[in-house]
């Protein structure tokens, strides 16, 4: 502050603005600081002259009121001193200051445009508070680790259920066997089928991190009910009794079960297609080393899914004989909170990338738009008119065209009037309304959705024979000889043999058949994702083929031992089963890593979450094809009555094996024809296919 006293009976001094020309020129400059800003009425910018000095002890300044330094009146603001509350309010305003600086540093870092962070920063990636990803405190596999156990533990439960329901349903709530077997497939089956509500809310409203925490806490809340309704006496039908048919459970014994079910259904399928995409997301494509570290990321998620799968066959499957259900449902809902509570743990290191919208809602722009414009001509590509089609995306990310389902085309076709679109405010709009015109690398995007669904269609038969491995042959295995010297095997932990035949066949083919394939076969780095799916299609038919001859024999020693033990089990060995788990087992292990590689790798970049829950709704779409089947066999034949030792479940199998040729010969023809287009079909030079790539 300038030293300018003035004395307690002095005047105040004369403001330099008010002096002479020549007192002003006298003036010294240190004494005075010029100010920019707006005059109070909005006018217009002026200069503001400060020259504090000192009046009876305090501060005052000489402001102008005016639009301009010339303007008078001319004002001394006198300041008081300074009390306590004033200095505490200064320096929270210093803090408050400080604070908002950080906010607006943090926001213009989430505004900077991607790829000019830096090497340590993930281009298409943010941290937890909205900023660039650091490369070196997020992501990466301990990141990725804790999106797995969700995995785990969502199958531990999922499977702990799934494998063993079936028992539970015919000797406990005294259902027949077909309607057994179909509540157990529709469970599964929708709990699949939401795959893709559960990608739709990740796409669009909630991401995939709150869509796993909040699904992934559905699914606990459904078992912990579902272990309380098994627990309660007045939730199940009282036992068999010796005197009498056994009194089949009621309406409302039924409708609590299904909640509980349907409950638990929601979470898996509503967490299910976002935690692989959660855990590519944990990897930076752009970076080598991490790169290759997401494509060992499906091997150790399949691998994790296939640990939760065998504890569930073993562990729970004991607990829910020898000790209780209730206690192994509890098991499974204690173990699902864990993994959340794991699970919220990373919420600072995780990757989140940013949502494009919803694939869904781009897939019908481009038919509605395509629809309106039916009449329009478009020539086939290569052509030299492709400026006729709007893009507007970069040239480094585009999508050349191509020449299969050129009706599509129409959709990037520009019309007079397509610029014309006026917003609801009455302005133009800056872009195209996107239902009257799309780009022509979004028409691409929605024809490389549009080639998979025939191989989409024709591996949904696989996952109905899948379906007779935790429904039909575990009630088989109910009949039979199921004791090894002292301890007698749950009929449900037979299915661990299906479960071994997956990871065996997994480990055999990355250490025996991939290194023996290099070798032998230059360039080859094992098969391709059609041609595993179509190993897993044949193994299924010689798995039916052996579950159809097991069960002639099965029938055969039953009709035998007909009033001769009762209802023990038959003097058969339940190993007699082991062909069918071991052959579908290993066709899974085929046809599942196929189809998630050619469903992930041939989909759009922008719709990885919604192509992991289209490949899941093979499964659902299984399921509820195995419940048809039953009903529809069940109403026209004799083949399936109300318990397993009375029906001809031999038929079935053979039924199933005869539709599984008839589906593999229509999935050759559908799989030659979903090979990649040519590149000369491309009406963009060759250099650019590998931004096609990048987009898959």
């Amino acid at each position: 502050m300038p030293s300018n006293p003035i004395g307690p009976n002095q005047e105040p001094p004369v403001h330099p603005w008010n002096q002479s020309a020549d007192e002003r020129n006298s003036h010294s400059n240190a004494s005075t600081e010029a100010y920019t800003g707006k005059s109070a009425n909005n006018r217009g910018s002026y200069e503001v002259q400060a020259a504090p000095t000192i009046w009876e002890g305090r501060e005052a300044t000489w402001c102008s009121a005016g639009p301009s330094p010339s303007s008078p009146p001319m004002i001394m603001m006198i300041t008081p001193r300074p009390s306590l509350s004033v200095v505490v309010g200064r320096v929270l305003s210093s803090l408050l200051i400080s604070i908002r600086a950080d906010g607006k540093k943090q926001a213009q870092e989430r505004a900077a445009p991607w790829g000019d962070g830096g090497g340590n920063l993930v281009q298409d990636a943010v941290d937890y508070r909205g900023c660039r990803a650091d490369k070196s405190g997020t992501g990466g596999w301990v990141a990725a680790a804790l999106a797995l156990g969700i995995e785990l533990c969502e199958r531990l439960s999922t499977m702990g259920i799934a494998v063993n329901l079936v028992t539970y349903l015919t000797a406990t709530m005294h259902l027949p066997s077909a309607e057994a077997a179909n509540v157990v497939t529709d469970f599964m089956g929708t709990s699949f089928l939401l795959c893709l509500l559960g990608g739709f809310l990740a796409d669009s409203f909630l991401g995939r991190y709150l869509t796993i925490a909040i699904f992934a806490l559905v699914q606990a809340i459904g078992t912990g009910l579902l272990a309380v309704s098994t627990e309660l006496k007045q939730l199940r039908p009282p036992p068999c009794g010796a005197a009498g048919p056994c009194e089949p459970a009621t309406g409302l014994q039924m409708g609590v079960l299904y909640v509980c079910l349907y409950l638990i259904a929601l979470g898996t399928g509503g967490l299910k297609s976002s935690v692989s995409g959660f855990g590519t997301d944990q990897f930076d494509e752009r970076d080598a080393s991490e790169r290759a570290a997401m494509g060992l990321f499906f091997n150790r998620f399949f691998f994790f899914i296939s640990v939760g799968t065998l504890l569930a066959v073993t562990v729970l499957v004991y607990v829910q004989d020898h000790v209780g259900r209730s206690w192994a449902y509890g098991i499974c809902a204690g173990a699902m909170l864990a993994a959340i509570t794991v699970f919220l743990s990373g919420t600072r290191r995780y990757r989140y990338k940013r949502s494009s919208g919803s694939p869904i809602v781009h897939i019908l722009q481009v038919l509605v738009a395509a629809a309106r414009k039916r009449r329009s001509v478009v020539k086939a590509p290569p052509l030299t008119a492709s400026a006729a089609l709007y893009e507007d995306r970069p040239e480094h990310a585009r999508i050349p065209r191509t020449a299969q389902f050129p009706c599509l085309d129409r959709a990037a076709v520009m019309a007079g009037d397509d610029d014309n679109e006026v917003g609801r405010d009455g302005r133009p709009m800056p872009t195209p309304n996107p239902w009257k015109l799309c780009s022509v690398s979004r028409v691409e995007e929605v024809k490389m959705v549009a080639r998979l669904m025939p191989v989409w269609a024709t591996t949904i038969l696989f996952w109905t024979i899948y379906a007779q491995m935790i429904t039909f042959s575990v009630e088989q295995a109910t009949t039979m000889d199921r004791r090894m010297g002292g301890f007698e095997i749950p009929a449900a932990s037979l299915t661990v043999f299906f479960v071994g035949a997956i990871m065996l066949t997994l480990a055999a083919y990355d250490r025996v058949f991939v290194p023996l394939c290099r070798s032998l076969m230059t360039g080859r780095q094992g098969l391709t994702n059609l041609e595993k799916i179509g190993i897993g299609l044949v193994l299924s038919i010689v798995g039916m083929a052996a579950a159809a001859i097991c069960e002639k024999k099965r029938l055969a020693v039953a009709a035998a031992a007909a009033g001769q033990h009762g209802a023990g089990p038959l003097p058969i060995s339940v190993f007699m089963l082991t062909p069918q788990f071991l052959l579908v087992g290993a066709g899974e292990a085929f046809i599942y890593t196929g189809q998630l590689d050619f469903f992930i790798t041939r989909s759009p970049k922008g719709m990885k979450t919604m192509s992991t829950g289209l490949f899941l709704t093979t499964l659902s779409l299984g399921f509820f094809l195995s419940s048809a089947l039953v009903s529809l066999v069940k109403t026209c034949t004799p083949w399936l009555g109300d318990t397993i030792n009375h029906s001809r479940l031999d038929y079935f199998y053979w039924l199933l094996a005869v539709l599984s040729v008839v589906n593999l010969v229509a999935y050759l023809v559908c799989a030659m024809w979903a090979a990649p287009p040519a590149s000369s079909q491309a009406e963009q030079p060759p250099q650019h296919a590998m931004a096609a790539d990048e987009k898959c």
